[in-house]
């Protein structure tokens, strides 16, 4: 039977998500424009030719604010992907299956759920994969202390240890392939398409 965020963890799983800032009316509105400015600017240049300080005349924000509030083209990143990221944890809490628990009294093994957590999560790197390689690689160890990494490594070993000994362990095994880093060297090698088919392999191999 599946134990997973339906069945029973999904409290443990919740508590992991970063809550959204919360903030001053004036200060959400300067978030949002900066934000807006970053996701054009990045999409018509491309991420690595923007400056924060092409970020902060766009926006119309000085730069000591921009700079105070992300700290760097890093965290600015962070913060874009942060929305998607919600999306994709609120579809894995509560929404339909085989990538949710779906309706109540609904049987989805922990193996179909794995499956389709691989398949949405490179929907979500590959179209953003400068923004989240950025995100993951601002620092040594950064990826790991991102949130979202431990609330992906949280749903893995719960479904997992449905099927393995050591759920835990094989989690973070397989959530190195998913890895932006990762991920950019395979896409420039072999291209998106098998690089997916090769990362959704090693998936289906974990839970057989």
């Amino acid at each position: 039977m599946d134990r997973g965020p339906a069945g029973g963890r999904s409290v443990d799983l919740e508590l992991m998500r970063t809550p959204p800032p919360k903030e001053r009316a004036d200060a959400a509105r300067n978030r949002v424009k900066v934000l807006e400015a970053a996701a054009e600017l990045f999409a018509r240049h491309g991420v690595a030719s923007v400056s924060m300080d092409a970020v902060a005349a766009a926006a119309g924000v000085g730069k000591g604010t921009l700079f105070r509030r992300f700290g760097d083209k890093a965290g600015l990143a962070v913060a874009l992907l942060d929305e998607r990221e919600r999306d994709l944890q609120d579809a894995i809490l509560s929404g339909p299956s085989p990538l949710g628990p779906g309706h109540a009294g609904a049987v989805v093994s922990p193996a179909e759920r794995l499956h389709a957590f691989a398949d949405a999560y490179l929907d979500y790197v590959l179209a953003h994969l400068s923004l989240v390689r950025m995100s993951e690689t601002a620092s040594p160890g950064a990826r790991y202390r991102i949130g979202a990494y431990g609330f992906w490594h949280r749903h893995v070993t719960i479904l997992l240890d449905e099927i393995v000994p050591d759920g835990d362990a094989l989690a973070h095994a397989l959530l190195a392939v998913l890895s932006a880093e990762h991920l950019t060297a395979m896409v420039d090698n072999v291209g998106a398409e098998r690089a997916r088919a090769a990362v959704l392999t090693l998936f289906d191999v974990a839970r057989s």
